[in-house]
């Protein structure tokens, strides 16, 4: 998964895909709006989803995690 790929749009593509296969439990129009919350479902898509999506989201999180130090070193 690119940089491009997780933009808001591409996080909630991500979520849609894994939604039924490991997110079930999710009300069906939840998206992750906050860091924590994403962080949160990304731990389920780790845990209970096949390789792939292990995959993207050991990237997504990498991603975000990034995303966040940056902002925080900037403020």
């Amino acid at each position: 998964m690119s940089a491009q790929e997780l933009t808001e749009e591409g996080f909630d593509r991500l979520v849609d895909e894994y939604r039924d296969r490991c997110l079930w439990f999710l009300r069906r129009d939840f998206y992750p709006a906050t860091l924590e919350e994403r962080l949160r479902v990304l731990g389920y898509i780790e845990r209970y989803g096949d390789r792939s999506g292990y995959q993207k989201a050991a990237q997504a999180r990498g991603w975000l995690l990034q995303r966040s130090r940056k902002a925080f070193a900037a403020s």
